[in-house]
């Protein structure tokens, strides 16, 4: 597997911990794409990579209509993707991807966390550099499916030709130029792969090691920071325990 399939793997557990927590944020996520593209799955990309997404995580039918209802609601509040930077204890680069209503509130409930650990939150694109900003596609593998035809005619929307799989789910993930999502959604969609699941993510390009105790110290704050409603995922830079044990 790649560093992007296992950096993936350890933050998606993290993500995805508690299914409360989770169907919170995928519903964030999906009033996001309703009010960008509409509530019809048929004509919104992002919507149905986001259901698809849902159907994955066992969000219930009713939980991912309710959401779609309720993005539709005048009364519903917009929600803005924020991005918050900065570094944790130990010089290791941390990413904070939100989705909020009130930029001043969850502004303020992040730099309490990175106070509180000796952290400092920095400007906007500070720590751009040591990320790769990259979209991301898992959806079923089909039976008898050539990879390398597949990722070749998608070579025009900028995918990388290093793919993962992952045989106990029986999918593929492949990365991607986020600028180029709606049309590898697309493509992957008339190629008659099911469940096309669509997302976006930070991959590291630079791993840095740390010793058990201040892994224990980076991931508490990972933590605290993934306790506020208004946080999606946190990123960092911190090298996976996985990698370290090989």
């Amino acid at each position: 597997m790649g560093r992007a399939f296992e950096y993936r793997k350890a933050t998606k557990l993290k993500r995805w911990g508690h299914m409360a927590k989770t169907f919170t944020r995928l519903g964030k996520q999906i009033a996001i794409a309703v009010k960008a593209g509409g509530p019809e799955p048929e004509n919104n990309p992002t919507l149905r990579g986001v259901i698809a997404t849902c159907k994955r995580e066992n969000m219930p039918k009713d939980n991912i209509e309710r959401a779609i209802k309720n993005a539709m609601g005048k009364d519903t509040s917009d929600y803005k993707g924020m991005t918050y930077e900065g570094y944790g204890p130990h010089g290791v680069a941390v990413f904070v991807d939100t989705l909020t209503d009130n930029t001043t509130r969850t502004v303020a409930d992040v730099r309490s966390v990175f106070n509180k650990f000796g952290g400092n939150l920095g400007t906007t694109g500070s720590l751009a550099f040591l990320f790769d900003h990259k979209c991301v596609f898992t959806f079923k593998k089909k039976e008898g499916i050539d990879m390398e035809e597949l990722i070749l005619d998608l070579i025009d929307y900028n995918v990388e030709d290093e793919f993962d799989e992952d045989e106990e789910e029986g999918t593929i993930t492949i990365y991607g130029d986020p600028k180029s999502y709606a049309a590898i959604q697309k493509h992957l969609e008339e190629c008659g792969f099911e469940e096309v699941g669509g997302d976006f993510t930070y991959i590291p390009n630079d791993l840095k090691d740390v010793t058990p105790e201040q892994r224990e110290t980076l991931d508490k704050m990972v933590e605290r920071l993934e306790e506020f409603d208004d946080v999606q995922t946190v990123y960092t830079n911190m090298r996976p325990a996985s990698e370290e044990e090989e």
